[in-house]
């Protein structure tokens, strides 16, 4: 079982179309397709190819009723606050980011973010998408001693241990892997990583 996972294409088309060339059975979009909530029409034409298998997350450039419209508009999945099961994996989303300076659409506070991982804390074995990676970790590093993540994100995975955690949001954690405890994480970015299950 083959899942593409990948966040913040920003409106970059050409690699949008490039990952949609690679071969899965599912197609996980980590938010952050488009800039401010600009291009939700051109993108969900791109991912209508994949359209049943493609699920979508909105990132903090989009909102949740942005990404709902899109895949309700293109055959997509809305893959927010959601799960699904492949063989024995439970495969579960969250999109949005904890706050940021920037005042985006899609922002959660941390017991926001806290509440919703929450639904899936029962799941196992997981694999968890989410648009913002844990705090304090390889994955949320902007630069040396500042970090952006998300502390109920982190606390989810302390906690619950998935399997498998997969993020985006911070531009500069693009491509790094870690062990979080038992989780491997990986921030994926537009680069995308194809995880295979068994």
């Amino acid at each position: 079982m083959k899942l593409l996972i990948f966040s913040d294409i920003h409106n970059d088309w050409k690699t949008l179309e490039h990952l949609l060339s690679v071969e899965a059975d599912f197609y996980i979009a980590a938010g952050d397709q488009v800039t401010w909530e600009r291009g939700l029409d051109r993108c969900g034409e791109i991912l209508q190819s994949r359209a049943d298998r493609m699920y979508v997350l909105p990132g903090n450039h989009e909102s949740a009723s942005d990404i709902a419209t899109m895949c309700a508009r293109h055959g997509l999945h809305d893959f927010h606050e959601r799960h699904f099961q492949t063989g024995s994996w439970h495969v579960a989303g969250l999109g949005y980011s904890n706050p940021t300076p920037f005042n985006t659409p899609g922002e959660y506070s941390e017991p926001q973010l806290a509440q919703r991982l929450q639904r899936f804390a029962e799941l196992s074995p997981l694999v968890l998408i989410c648009h913002c990676p844990p705090l304090q970790t390889p994955l949320d590093r902007i630069r040396s001693g500042l970090h952006a993540g998300s502390r109920a994100v982190r606390d989810f995975i302390d906690r619950h241990q998935p399997e498998w955690f997969f993020c985006g949001h911070i531009h500069e954690a693009e491509g790094v892997e870690v062990k979080l405890g038992k989780t491997r994480a990986r921030n994926v970015g537009k680069r995308g990583y194809l995880l295979e299950l068994e």
